[in-house]
């Protein structure tokens, strides 16, 4: 049973990491000053726009090698949740035509939080700190 938990926030953590990951490049490539502008026009000082990129980027590579997955998760957790309240709430859940609903922010909550709670060593960086959670992995194996 450890197992198979382990299998499905391994999945959980790796596809959650990756998708960050993509979300903060392409934060750089579309021109990370157009969103400096945006986060300006929605009442945000414009520089938190490289810190969440930054997040994003850094925190997606740290899920997809298990390190600090608990701690990288409530980072995303809190991110999900100021984005559905500052910018995505007002649009509904599936959008408004113009601009996506937060259907999809509130997938990436629940992943995060689930991470969070559960945490996620097999196959991790964590789990070389970790010396009972392995040996529990290596026995339910």
């Amino acid at each position: 049973m450890l197992l198979k938990n382990e299998i499905g926030a391994l999945i959980l953590r790796v596809t959650l990491g990756a998708l960050f990951l993509v979300h903060g490049v392409v934060k750089f490539q579309g021109g990370i000053e157009n969103i400096v502008g945006w986060f300006s026009s929605i009442e945000l000082p414009g520089f938190m726009a490289y810190g969440v990129a930054l997040l994003e980027i850094i925190g997606g590579i740290a899920l997809i090698i298990g390190l600090g997955t608990r701690i990288v998760s409530t980072l995303f957790s809190l991110l999900m949740i100021g984005a559905i309240l500052k910018v995505k709430l007002s649009v509904g859940l599936l959008g408004n035509g113009q601009m996506a609903g937060y259907e999809l922010d509130l997938g990436f909550l629940a992943m995060a939080v689930y991470l969070v709670i559960s945490g996620s060593k097999f196959l991790s960086i964590d789990q070389l700190f970790s010396k009972k959670d392995s040996n529990e992995l290596r026995k339910a194996a």
